[in-house]
């Protein structure tokens, strides 16, 4: 039988108690070093300085704006008007613990746990034709992420119109269970990305299943991504 003299620890001690010891959070220098171990420098140097919008933290956007932590983009700018509900937690990024919460706070919280020295500013505002171009001046990439149909189009045709010099990455066809290689994505005009499958649409039988969800969401940040690395689509 060992024995304790007191004052020492034991590293047995925590796990008999059910408690982990964790490692503290990396320095902002460490973080960024191994971001850019798997990035390499100047990719990294690109993905830091961007500014992308999350218009809309659902299925697609709390998925895409986590993928855009990751990769270590320099800030993002997360929009939403909503609150997390029950019927959220199958296919977005939230928890049980968060219902109730705005989007914008709880994903906030939780990329902060995953990516803490990315920059976030939120906006718990409905996106609009009046209010959209005030919220998005300073991105360089938009991400549409909404589930409405009309609010999709209204900002894709408030940014081809208004915001021609920006990126937009936007989504169309991701509900049921169809094959997820036919997730994919084009490139519309040169600035306007699309990703999904184009033709399917929430019905009775079956809505949104996170597989699905998730696959079309990575399709958006892989797109950011690309088109950060000057990889653009043909």
């Amino acid at each position: 039988m060992t024995s304790m003299v007191s004052g020492e620890q034991s590293d047995a001690v925590p796990q008999a108690m059910g408690q982990e010891q964790h490692a503290p959070i990396p320095s902002r220098e460490e973080w960024y070093a191994a971001l850019e171990k798997r990035h390499g420098k100047e990719l990294q140097k690109c993905f830091s300085a961007a500014v992308v919008a999350v218009c809309g933290l659902g299925g697609l956007g709390s998925n895409l704006a986590i993928s855009l932590a990751r990769a270590g983009i320099g800030k993002l700018i997360l929009i939403d008007f909503d609150k997390v509900d029950l019927t959220n937690l199958h296919r977005q990024q939230y928890k049980a613990a968060q219902i109730g919460s705005s989007k914008t706070k709880a994903l906030s919280e939780n990329i902060k746990e995953i990516a803490p020295y990315t920059d976030l500013e939120t906006r718990t505002v409905r996106v609009t034709e009046s209010n959209a171009a005030e919220l998005l001046k300073e991105a360089h990439i938009i991400c549409e992420a909404f589930d409405n149909a009309e609010c999709k189009a209204m900002l894709v045709n408030k940014v081809l119109e208004e915001m021609p010099d920006k990126y937009l990455v936007a989504a169309s066809g991701m509900a049921g269970l169809g094959s997820a290689n036919d997730i994919q994505t084009r490139r519309v005009t040169e600035h306007f990305y699309l990703c999904g499958d184009g033709v399917s649409e929430v019905s009775d039988e079956i809505s949104l299943v996170s597989s699905r969800v998730m696959l079309c969401a990575a399709h958006q940040a892989h797109a950011v991504l690309r088109i950060l690395a000057k990889k653009f689509e043909p």
